[in-house]
């Protein structure tokens, strides 16, 4: 089963969503980005931000963690279908990274992918290059995060 067979080119699809909380906003920041409007909420309200607020790669990373389990959750509601799921690799990159909003602490972002494109690799028979677009929105349907990938797949 190919990709395209189960999503349409620029359709979008959710994917999950997650609360950002101080608690893991501050967990995040100090293992990765010790900014102080990421670790000490006091300290926010007098930056740029007014708050305290995740670090853009935090919400990068739980774009990922709500991508992988989405595809965990669609394999397995495919394989209990009875069809094979398409195989997807690695990643061998992203573009055009936005961080356009703040996420605040209490913030939910509701993520989604669009698939963009699909095209077969020349260079390595049996495998495809699909290209998506990432996003995510807050409860308020503000947008806060973009960026397109790209992912490999096995015919």
């Amino acid at each position: 089963m190919k990709l395209t067979d189960l999503y349409a080119i620029d359709e979008r699809i959710e994917i999950g969503s997650h609360t950002f909380t101080p608690q893991s906003i501050i967990h995040f920041a100090s293992r990765f980005d010790p900014q102080i409007f990421h670790m000490d909420a006091e300290a926010a309200k007098e930056t740029l931000f007014g708050g305290l607020c995740a670090s853009g790669w935090h919400s990068c990373a739980m774009w990922m963690r709500s991508f992988v389990d989405f595809w965990k959750s669609e394999r397995s509601r495919l394989t209990a279908e009875g069809q094979t799921p398409p195989e997807l690799g690695p990643s061998p990159g992203f573009k055009a990274l936005q961080w356009l909003r703040p996420v605040f602490a209490g913030d939910t972002i509701t993520y989604g992918v669009t698939l963009l494109a699909s095209r077969p690799l020349a260079s390595r028979p049996g495998r495809v290059l699909h290209t998506l677009a990432c996003d995510g929105f807050n409860q308020h349907g503000v947008p806060v995060l973009r960026f397109e990938s790209t992912v490999l797949g096995f015919e």
